[in-house]
């Protein structure tokens, strides 16, 4: 739990004091005050530390820290006890590992987004403070229902369910111009998808080198598990009880991720190792040297405020010959935090951040399609609504952390042509039923 004491601190760098309600009147009848009104308690101001993923500062209205300042401004604006710092930190396990120890701290973050995979050791570990004398009816009749089981635990509700970011692939369409490539239309195979990233690959009179395919693979993501049960290979058995990913089909389609890079030569050099998500999203816009990528909605907003020229397109089907995603629920959480007000003040930011009222605040709020009924997303962000009807959502248990970080670096070996998939998947199988059984 935080301590109390981190609230009365002085706030140097704004120049401002923030001062406990008993040292207020105390200083009030020090500099003459009335000893015979001490029932009159001035309310302090509260300033709420918000941890959003991939926020930069002073962005460009419109894109996706663009509109996290907006609606915090907004929020702020008929709150006016309230003030809201924002912090970035990075959507993979180095920034997630920096949010829990910021939570653990205590005083550093108030509330924050999360994907629900993250949610189950969240709880476990008494970090995050409970919904549920905030989630009104209404609020529960507008989430869709799976959402709200997705951050439920002991019969109480952890967080507030924002979208749900299913994965698709990006598409420069400039660079398919530039090679005179036709982009797909309808649904794809994974064979028609290495067609084009081949024709993609190329190199520019200048030197530079485009490839036609990239991807980031990284403890944090799931951006590149589509290729990999695309064949039908899923992690766990029905009741999470046992690891599966090992079998025939979850091989069959860490192997197509794995030709991309060591059969047919269409990613980058640092594909599988080093490449992260500012690099894609640079070389995708900037330098166009990345063709096509597959991530979550996010990036779309930014690329629709530059006036890239880009679309979104399904993620291509292996042997299971059906459209398949992967992705996560969104979430808003509230950290553990033991002072009332200061917790319904947090509650309240939360619950407006998740809302409808902040899409008609703020259009084009919605990075991801909505958790609730009432919000319709606007385009580019609607490219993605098609994939979430087959979207497959990360287990929610609380050793999915643990887990994750034995497949990775096994499925990056693999890549890097280090070990072969069927090495990668069987590797970590003895420690993650281990950790599955509780053991």
């Amino acid at each position: 739990m935080r301590s109390s004491i981190t609230r009365r601190k002085f706030l140097v760098g704004s120049g401002q004091v923030a001062v406990g309600g008993s040292t207020l009147g105390a200083l009030l009848a020090a500099c003459g005050g009335s000893p015979a009104t001490p029932a009159v308690t001035a309310v302090t101001p509260e300033t709420l530390v918000y941890w959003v993923t991939g926020y930069k500062p002073k962005s460009a209205a419109g894109t996706g820290s663009g509109l996290v300042d907006s609606a915090t401004a907004k929020f702020a604006s008929s709150h006016a006890k309230t003030t809201v710092n924002i912090t970035g930190y990075t959507g993979d396990q180095a920034g997630y590992t920096k949010l829990i120890q910021a939570i653990q701290s205590g005083g550093i973050v108030d509330i924050f987004r999360v994907s629900a995979d993250e949610l189950p050791l969240m709880i476990q570990e008494n970090l995050l403070s409970p919904i549920d004398d905030y989630l009104d009816d209404n609020d529960k009749s507008d989430i869709y229902p799976n959402d709200l089981s997705a951050i439920a635990s002991n019969g109480k509700h952890y967080a507030w369910p924002l979208w749900i970011p299913p994965v698709g692939m990006y598409l420069n369409l400039d660079v398919f111009q530039e090679r005179g490539v036709t982009p797909p239309t309808g649904d794809w195979t994974y064979e028609q998808f290495v067609e084009i990233a081949q024709k993609l690959t190329f190199t520019r009179a200048n030197g530079d080198k485009v490839y036609g395919y990239a991807g980031m693979i990284d403890p944090g993501v799931l951006n590149t598990w589509p290729f990999i049960m695309g064949d039908g290979g899923v992690p766990f058995n029905s009741d999470n009880t046992k690891y599966t990913f090992n079998s025939d089909k979850g091989i069959s389609g860490l192997q197509k991720l794995v030709d991309l890079a060591q059969k047919y030569h269409v990613t980058p050099p640092d594909f599988g190792g080093s490449l992260a998500g500012s690099d894609l999203i640079t070389g995708f816009s900037q330098r166009k040297t990345y063709a096509m990528y597959s991530a979550p909605s996010g990036d779309s907003v930014t690329y629709k405020a530059a006036g890239l020229n880009f679309t979104v397109h399904a993620m291509p089907m292996g042997d299971l010959s059906t459209p398949f995603t992967t992705g996560g629920i969104g979430l808003v959480a509230v950290a553990s935090i033991d002072d009332a007000t200061r917790r319904k003040a947090a509650m309240d930011l939360a619950k407006y951040l998740t809302g409808s009222q902040v899409q008609q605040d703020i259009p084009g709020y919605y990075l991801a399609p909505a958790a609730r009924k009432s919000v319709q997303v606007t385009a580019p962000v609607s490219l993605f609504s098609p994939f979430v009807s087959y979207t497959w959502l990360a287990p929610n248990i609380a050793q999915w952390g643990q887990i994750r970080t034995l497949i990775h670096p096994q499925i990056q070996k693999a890549v890097l042509g280090q070990i072969s998939a069927a090495d990668a998947l069987n590797g970590p199988a003895n420690d993650i039923n281990t950790l599955l059984s509780g053991s």
